[in-house]
């Protein structure tokens, strides 16, 4: 197996280059039994040598079409006939489109399913994504706020708009000690972050996550470790901010670098921290209140998507919890 490189040109090349969805990069894998992974500036294609060599002269071939006919190709033949592939010139805002009604289709997943927003906060909370540089979603669990900010930054690497992702989470334990984890520090952190792992699986395909984990296109850090960073021409996402304090908070926002986007999510009803008071989270949602680029998401337990019992469990706890605190 070999891996080789297609170095990419601009963005709207490089969309006319993969197809709407990746559907040309995906034709191209199964004509010639490769696979192939777009990078922020390259493609790599691998697989056997003939094959991976065969791939990048269609890619190559391909390019310069592009190049040359830039605004005039329609269904052009480029893979031997098997299939016609539509290369119609679109503008950048039709590929990237922005979200409508609730149904609009906002990715496709690693199995061709389409992903869209399943309620209107969902949809704010995609749109506002697209739009602010800073975004925090608050909310109670299974209502997408760590899903959509996966998608969203999908679809900025997608789209040119940064060059990486960078995820980082508190490692903060849930009610009980897990003790001394064996293995290098992806191992150690591993446990934290397997929900945003397991986003990505369902967008990406294990394969994909894992290659782009390798080059770094997808970074995974701790919050202890972001400390001294500068994050530039990046899409961060924080998750589970409601375990941060203050101090970490505040560190985190103020990486912010040029060209970037940060997304931040947690569940203030769920703070794990031995003083909840102290939530970074729950402060900086005062500290910040007032700077107008920053733009909140809140969701309710109407926007939760996941089996319908969690909505009456979590009304059940609610409502507990007011009944207690009347009785004080």
């Amino acid at each position: 197996m070999v891996t080789k490189r297609v170095f990419l040109g601009d963005i709207e090349e490089t969309l006319l280059l993969c197809g709407e969805h990746d559907t040309n990069l995906k034709e191209l894998e199964r004509k010639f039994g490769v696979q192939i992974f777009a990078r922020s500036s390259t493609l790599a294609v691998r697989g056997s040598t003939k094959k991976v060599d065969e791939a990048i002269a269609s890619l190559e071939e391909l390019k310069g079409r592009i190049r040359s006919e830039r605004t005039e190709l329609k269904s052009s033949k480029i893979l031997g006939g098997e299939r016609e592939l539509d290369l119609q010139s679109k503008s950048i805002k039709t590929l990237y489109p922005k979200v409508g009604a609730a149904k609009d289709e906002i990715f496709i997943g690693a199995n061709g399913k389409p992903i869209y927003p399943q309620s209107l906060q969902q949809r704010k909370y995609v749109e506002a994504m697209d739009k602010y540089d800073l975004v925090m979603g608050v909310g109670p669990a299974g209502t997408g706020k760590t899903f959509l900010a996966v998608v969203a930054a999908l679809r900025a690497l997608q789209f040119g708009r940064v060059r990486k992702i960078v995820l980082s989470r508190p490692v903060v334990e849930a009610g009980e000690k897990l003790g001394f984890l064996p293995g290098d520090l992806y191992e150690k952190i591993n446990p934290y972050l397997k929900p945003l792992y397991d986003a990505f699986f369902l967008l990406l395909g294990p394969e994909r996550f894992r290659i782009y984990r390798e080059d770094e296109t997808i970074e995974i850090v701790p919050l202890a470790y972001m400390r001294g960073r500068t994050i530039e021409n990046a899409f961060a996402i924080l998750d589970e901010a409601q375990n941060t304090s203050p101090e970490q908070m505040k560190m985190f926002l103020t990486r912010m670098g040029s060209r970037s986007k940060m997304v931040v999510t947690g569940d203030v009803t769920q703070i794990d921290l031995d003083f909840k008071a102290r939530s970074g989270f729950v402060h900086s949602l005062k500290v910040l209140k007032n700077i107008p680029e920053i733009h909140v998401v809140e969701f309710s337990e109407e926007d939760i998507i996941r089996h319908p019992l969690v909505k009456k469990i979590i009304n059940a706890y609610d409502s507990y919890s007011e009944n207690e605190s009347s009785k004080e």
